[in-house]
């Protein structure tokens, strides 16, 4: 797979670890050479018109730039990155309708604190894609900006909190749900259909001892002995990596778990077949185990609010 396939698979963001995997670390060089795709942070590349056409656009017009392009912009993991810059102006601003066909315009009133140099601040963007983007999208943002360490998820908590409007629901559940565990927004799509299947459990890289070795799936539960795995093979095409899996998924099946694969494509493409599969395996394992657990588990409870979440 080349640089700019893998890149745009990973939401216009990636790790080196991620492009050398997929491509190998002559690509990935040669690539940074000839300025294909650019570093933002120590190990973090993005697609340079991601972030760089967003903040032509944002100077061309005053604007700052706001939801997913500033959530690139600090390396955050999406699910797929805007088809054009996503911009912020202050309410009443007149942006004609050329402009607004090459940028997406967000009217908002911003804080100074709300705004970073010439992008909303983390928490802003993190409030703003949380209120207005689906909430598998608004979870993979919100996931990854734990994953950075630039805020907490009691900074999501308090900041949703105060959002004023219809929005706030939105945010709080977004906020509630979020960690920092999730390897990628591929992940997170996952993590955010399971939490729609009633009584399931996933929790994101939980160690395991199977087969003598401790082992981190990407998503766990425990007591369902279910682990769901997101296959994604194209960063894992090299014969080491592919012996690694077999032995993983092998080991795993012969300690009695059940073993759920996902690719990238059913993940962002075909959630309702995810969240179906999902269903049959939590059920399946639940009559294994004598069938009253996820009666007892019950529906997860959506936050309304901070105390009585």
């Amino acid at each position: 797979m080349d640089i700019l396939t893998a890149l745009r698979r990973q939401g216009g963001v990636a790790t080196h670890r991620q492009l050398k995997a997929a491509a190998g670390r002559p690509a990935l060089d040669e690539a940074l050479r000839a300025q294909v795709i650019r570093r933002v942070a120590r190990g973090r590349y993005v697609l340079p018109d991601v972030v760089d056409g967003a903040r032509v656009e944002a100077h061309r017009l005053c604007a700052v730039v706001g939801l997913r392009s500033a959530a690139a912009s600090y390396g955050w993991s999406l699910k797929a990155p805007p088809d054009r810059p996503e911009l912020v102006v202050p309410r009443g601003r007149k942006v004609g309708a050329g402009d607004q066909s090459v940028a997406r315009i967000r009217w908002q009133r911003l804080e100074p604190s709300d705004v970073d140099g010439w992008r909303t601040s983390p928490l802003r963007t993190v409030m703003d894609c949380a209120t207005t983007l689906p909430f598998d999208e608004a979870l993979a943002v919100a996931d990854s900006a734990l994953r950075s360490r630039r805020l907490t998820q009691a900074d999501l908590l308090m900041a949703a909190e105060r959002l004023p409007g219809r929005g706030r629901d939105a945010a709080l559940e977004v906020a509630w749900f979020a960690r920092e565990r999730p390897a990628n927004a591929f992940e997170s799509m996952i993590r955010a259909v399971s939490l729609d299947v009633p009584g399931l459990r996933l929790v994101p890289q939980v160690r395991l001892l199977v087969g003598g070795r401790r082992i981190r799936p990407d998503l766990v539960d425990r007591e369902l002995r279910l682990v769901v795995e997101g296959d994604s093979r194209e960063f894992h095409t090299s014969e080491r990596a592919i012996d690694a899996d077999c032995w993983r998924y092998d080991e795993l099946v012969l300690d009695d778990w059940l073993v759920i694969r996902v690719s990238w494509v059913q993940a962002m493409f075909q959630q309702e077949w995810v969240a179906s599969v999902l269903t049959r395996a939590a059920t399946r394992q639940d009559l294994r185990l004598g069938g009253d657990l996820l009666r007892r588990r019950g529906p997860l409870r959506r936050p309304t609010t901070i105390g009585r979440a």
